[in-house]
């Protein structure tokens, strides 16, 4: 879209839901266009960037986004992306220019594309079950930081350089921002009611649309506080969605059908067997663009199906974990700091460097032979990850944050990708100086776990069948509430999300609710020794694996026996090397080799969902 003096062009992804406010406020100032021309947000961001500049209207602005502006008489062009990483941006020079897009498809189709993998990327989607950070699994392309815009001026574009992006919103300030300003309620009841009166403003702002509106409804807290709120708001039943599957072990449906029983909403619900789940397999290296491995992507992608039959607008109920402290590991992490952190410096140290060797000659002898110091499942090749990781958290404890990210964040180690050291991992989000450990833990999941796993498998998910989704949780007003309350309303003894479980409490009650977190997953574990392994053990054939020359081929085999056998469950290490697998057999010719042709892309593009 072109504004109004046909000066700047616009290509836009995303919702900005307060744009009615920023168009009054335009014309309260006398910024706005002489005669808007419609009612999209488009239309008055183009304005607001005419009026007030760019850093002024993202600031000012509530929403999702990703953007790239483009001013004819400076010639110069601007990306940007939104706070949290909702939308993506992907970018960097390919053949003769400046490429960028949402999707890694758009420029793989550019003529002079090199598919050359970036090693250090995929040591970091082994770790984290995604591309960490800015990087992105091809050389020379990256990833906009949400937060930030980066500009090509002419001198930039002449000269193929990429500037340094620029940050307009930082968690840090927003952090540290809370603690001089901290709220303080009275009593409970108050932190209650002002959670609720911030959440309730962000779902209403965002159920407008001019399309039919839904959202998924897994039974647990986040989702289900969502929903009360919508239903509260909304003069006829909402369309709720969940998928359900016939093993306990992973099935919700039930809890979510009794939670839109009470609230009256319009539910659907699909039972999917094992079969339907694993059909959508093959689909998922084109629905993600970049190898991702975070397993519920699959139930993920089935929701998101099913509710675009009925709706193209969901809310989900993402982020609640990140913003109050809701899971597990925050627990377990902030126990085993408090049982390393008391072993004596002396013997803490040389166990730690004796565990994390194994793998050498020397160190392996303690795990091999008839005397072996060591339980056999300890002499696995799972086992041995176990203890190497132990390793790390003793030799860790001077830095909390890597102690967190190494023991209880991390899959694979650096060195199961040949050539790549653990000093090349990206950098932990280091939070601001004077947080307790459960807000730094939340702080680096707000930067890293947030926008590279849970808000890239929920978007592409919906991407791929047209839906759009949106994350009331993360609109700026709700994360700066969160940082500034107080942390004895978000963990309560051994309870998170204390203040959020309150909030849901007065439209649904406890006992529809309150029970262990099961996560959103599918039995890729039974799978894998089942109908999956004649389709796994062809990708992570030796030969193949070798000719690759990707990863430590040993380490990969050994764990995919111990999986069989049954030693050890070993489908987080095995699912993110089969997902870069499948995602190069489908991408990729060769290693280094040629890129697939621009037609075999749009056809793979096009093929039914």
């Amino acid at each position: 879209m072109a504004s109004a003096d046909d000066g700047l062009v616009i290509v836009f992804n995303g919702e900005i839901y307060n744009h009615f406010d920023l168009r009054r406020q335009l014309e309260a100032e006398g910024l706005a266009p002489a005669r808007w021309r419609g009612h999209s947000d488009t239309e008055t961001l183009l304005a607001a960037f005419r009026g007030w500049g760019i850093t002024r209207s993202l600031e000012a602005a509530i929403g999702m986004f990703a953007f790239a502006l483009w001013d004819r008489q400076r010639r110069h062009l601007t990306l940007g992306r939104d706070r949290l990483g909702e939308k993506p941006l992907y970018f960097g020079w390919v053949g003769r220019g400046l490429a960028f897009g949402s999707e890694l498809k758009a420029l793989r189709a550019l003529p002079g594309f090199d598919n050359r993998i970036d090693r250090v990327a995929l040591a970091g989607m082994m770790a984290f079950n995604a591309t960490p950070g800015t990087s992105c699994i091809y050389e020379g392309l990256f990833k906009l930081a949400p937060g930030t815009t980066v500009d090509f001026g002419s001198a930039e574009l002449r000269s193929r350089q990429l500037p340094a992006a620029r940050p307009y919103w930082r968690l840090d300030d927003v952090a540290l921002a809370g603690r001089r300003e901290p709220l303080k309620p009275g009593r409970d009841e108050e932190a209650v009611s002002a959670l609720e009166r911030v959440l309730a403003e962000a779902v209403s702002s965002q159920m407008i649309s001019d399309v039919p509106l839904g959202a998924f409804l897994s039974g647990g807290i986040d989702s289900s506080t969502i929903v009360a709120l919508m239903q509260r708001q909304s003069a006829r039943p909402v369309k709720t969605f969940s998928i359900g599957f016939h093993e306990d072990a992973y099935n919700e449906a039930d809890h979510a059908k009794a939670v839109a029983r009470h609230l009256g909403t319009d539910h659907h619900e699909l039972y999917v067997d094992d079969a339907a789940a694993r059909d959508v397999i093959p689909a998922l290296p084109q629905i993600y663009c970049e190898p991702f491995s975070d397993p519920s992507q699959i139930p993920t992608y089935l929701v998101s199906r099913m509710a675009r039959s009925q709706v193209t607008v969901s809310l989900s109920g993402d982020a609640g974990d990140e913003l109050f402290g809701g899971y597990d590991r925050f627990f377990n992490a902030d126990h085993a700091w408090s049982l390393f952190a008391r072993l004596p410096s002396p013997s803490r140290a040389p166990l730690g460097h004796l565990l994390s060797r194994l793998g050498s000659p020397g160190v392996d002898r303690l795990l091999a032979g008839p005397r072996a110091i060591l339980p056999a499942r300890a002499r696995s090749a799972l086992g041995r990850q176990r203890l190497q990781r132990t390793g790390r958290l003793l030799l860790s404890t001077e830095a909390f944050e890597d102690f967190y990210r190494d023991g209880f964040t991390t899959m694979w180690p650096a060195g199961l990708v040949t050539g790549v050291t653990r000093d090349r991992f990206p950098a932990v989000p280091m939070p601001p100086r004077g947080l307790g450990r459960f807000d730094r833990m939340m702080f680096i999941d707000q930067l890293a776990f947030l926008p590279d796993d849970i808000l890239v498998k929920v978007d592409r998910a919906a991407m791929a069948v047209s839906l759009e989704t949106r994350v009331p949780m993360l609109d700026r007003r709700v994360v700066e509430f969160a940082w500034r309350l107080p942390l004895e309303y978000k963990i309560r003894g051994t309870t998170g999300k204390w203040v959020l479980r309150e909030v849901l409490a007065r439209h649904v009650p406890r006992s529809l609710t309150d029970r262990p977190k099961m996560g959103f997953g599918v039995p890729i574990d039974a799978w894998l020794r089942g109908p999956l392994r004649d389709w796994a053990e062809t990708l992570l054939a030796a030969p193949r694996l070798s000719q690759a020359g990707f990863f430590d081929v040993a380490a990969v085999r050994q764990c995919w026996a111990d999986h069989l056998a049954g030693r050890l469950d070993g489908q987080a290490f095995l699912w993110p090397v089969l997902m870069f697998e499948a995602w190069r057999e489908q991408t990729q010719t060769a290693p280094g080799g040629t890129r697939p042709t621009v037609q075999a892309v749009t056809e793979a593009a096009r093929a039914p969902a």
